[in-house]
Formats: C-alpha cells, sequence, structure tokens
C-alpha cells in the first residue's frame, strides 16, 4: 500500500509539473496570437498559469476540510519562488539579474505589504471567510494598480508565424481545459497521498505540504525561469516570480479560506513561514532598490534564507 501511494504521489507530480509546462506554452501560443501586451503575458497569463496547481490543491484540500495543507505548500512554494528560484535564475545568468523596472520594484514592495498583511490576518488563529474576502480583495486591488497605466504595456510580442485559425484556437482551448482536468486529477491524488503519508509517519500535514508539497509546485516557475534567464529576458523571471508569490498567496488562500476556514494554533509553521517570507521579500527588496540587480553573491544570500527557513521547520517539530 505504501509503494502504490508513493508511486500516485510521483506521477502526479509528474503530471502536475508537465501540465503546467503545457498549459504556459499553450495559453502563451494564444496570447501571442491575440496580440496581448508583452507585459500582460509575463505579469498576468504565466503567473496565473503557474498559479493553478496552487488553485487546485487549495480546493481539494479546502473539500476534504484539511485548508491547512493548502495554506502551508503555498507558504512554502512563495519562499521558494522568492529564494531559491530566483537565486538559481541569477546563478545562471551571466551577471545577475537586472531589475531596472519600476513594475518590479513596486510589486516587490506590494508583495512584502501582502506578506505582512497576511501574518496580521493569522493573529487571531483563523483566516476566516472574510479574511478570505480580504485577501481577494487586495488581490483587485494590486490588478488594478498593475493595469493601470498603459506605459506598463509598451512592449508587445511578435505574433506567432503561422496565423491561427479557427481550427487553430480550438485545439489550443481544448488542449488547455485538458491540462486543467489532468491538474485536477493529479492535485487530488496528490492530497490523497499526502493524508496517507501523513498518518503513515505520524507527521503534521502542515510540514508535509510546506516542505515537499511546496517545493513540487514550485518547479514550474523555476524551469520557466531557468529558460526565461537563458534568453536574456530578466523582466520575464521577475514578473512571473512576483505574480507567482501574489497570486497564491492572495487569491487562492482567500478562495480556500472562503470553501474553508483555515485554523492556525500559536507558534505555527504558517507563523515561521510568513516570518521567513517577509524577511525574504525584505531582502528581495533591498537588492533590487540597491544595485537595480540581484547578484550572484546576493543569490547566494537568498539560498541561505531558504535553508535557514527548513532547518527552522524541522526543528520546530522535532
Amino acid at each position: 500500500m505504501t509503494l502504490f501511494y508513493f508511486s500516485i504521489f510521483i506521477i502526479s507530480f509528474i503530471i502536475l509539473v508537465y501540465s503546467s509546462k503545457g498549459l504556459v506554452a499553450s495559453i502563451n501560443i494564444l496570447a501571442r496570437f491575440l496580440g496581448w501586451k508583452e507585459f500582460v503575458v509575463a505579469f498576468f497569463t504565466m503567473a496565473i498559469a503557474a498559479t493553478i496547481p496552487n488553485l487546485t490543491i487549495g480546493i481539494s484540500s479546502a473539500l476534504h476540510k484539511i485548508p491547512h495543507l493548502s495554506y502551508s505548500e503555498i507558504t512554502g512554494g512563495n519562499i521558494i519562488d522568492l529564494t531559491i528560484t530566483m537565486a538559481l535564475a541569477v546563478l545562471i545568468s551571466k551577471r545577475g539579474l537586472k531589475l531596472v523596472s519600476r513594475t518590479v520594484q513596486g510589486t516587490a514592495i506590494s508583495t512584502l505589504l501582502l506578506s505582512i498583511l497576511s501574518l496580521i490576518l493569522t493573529l487571531d488563529k483563523e483566516i476566516s471567510r472574510i479574511d478570505g474576502l480580504i485577501l481577494i480583495l487586495s488581490f483587485i486591488m494590486y490588478s488594478f494598480w498593475l493595469f493601470g497605466r498603459k506605459d506598463r504595456f509598451s512592449k508587445i510580442y511578435k505574433k506567432t508565424k503561422k496565423p491561427l485559425g479557427l481550427k487553430g484556437i480550438f485545439h489550443y482551448l481544448f488542449e488547455i481545459i485538458f491540462l486543467i482536468i489532468l491538474l485536477l486529477l493529479a492535485a487530488e491524488c496528490i492530497v490523497r497521498s499526502v493524508i496517507y503519508f501523513s498518518s503513515l509517519l505520524n507527521l503534521p500535514l502542515v510540514l508535509i505540504g510546506v516542505l515537499i508539497v511546496s517545493l513540487g509546485n514550485a518547479l514550474p516557475e523555476l524551469f520557466f525561469s531557468v529558460q526565461a534567464v537563458k534568453k536574456g529576458k530578466s523582466w520575464m523571471v521577475a514578473g512571473n516570480l512576483m505574480g507567482a508569490v501574489i497570486f497564491p498567496m492572495t487569491l487562492v488562500v482567500g478562495l480556500v479560506a472562503l470553501i474553508c476556514p483555515i485554523k492556525v494554533s500559536g507558534l505555527s509553521v504558517f507563523v515561521i513561514g510568513r516570518l521567513f517570507l517577509i524577511i525574504a521579500a525584505v531582502f528581495f527588496l533591498i537588492f533590487i532598490r540597491t544595485g537595480k540587480r540581484i547578484t550572484k553573491k546576493e543569490a547566494v544570500f537568498l539560498l541561505f534564507i531558504y535553508f535557514a527557513f527548513i532547518l527552522t521547520e524541522v526543528l520546530f517539530y522535532i
């Protein structure tokens, strides 16, 4: 039985990763064909696609009355995006990651403020349905700010080499729907596997979520960021990662809380995770506002933050 659940867990994660990657590619092709602005694709389309695994696991865990699994994996995923994924992109780049865009810097500030808001909402030991509405409202406000100025959309992608006909459009729409269904099924299998191993190993669901599930869900962002930085598109790395942090922590957590309020007990994985997320967001903001780039030395420091987070979480449960 253990081998069965382990196999299901691994296969589901592989499906989750590759389905997410295929979903991003399909959406990007449609975005190019429709002539969407370059900035929209990076900050909105890619981030939404990368957030779908969080959303599917979130809905599944909320329906199973274990919303803390979703919250913990989102917390861990947020930290991974701002530390490991960003650091690897910087280390792969030739001269570090240049981030001079005011929008990226403004979003970094928004990330920090939303991280603090998320921590404040846990002080009453619950993320209630009202808190969920507050998080969703904050996401809407961020979206209005993001798309409120036309000068943020000055660059435009070239359209696909071969124009898509009606048949091509329906092909990619069908592919998107099919991949989303795969993601939903994979998420359901992951949640059931995590419940089994949590019971077998006598480990808290939140610890498994923040250490294991979060790492698996962050793989699509990592793959995309590595490919983007190899092509010299550092703004796409920042756009994808910042969106992949803000969307789950506001929209997804908000929706999960609406379905099933999230209980928070004492100095838990949630509080520790949010504290480390705030630390990562603070240093990320400092790095991009001082030298307008993230250097390789700063990338190593971001890696140190993640490993300190893992060590703290493990020691807390020993």
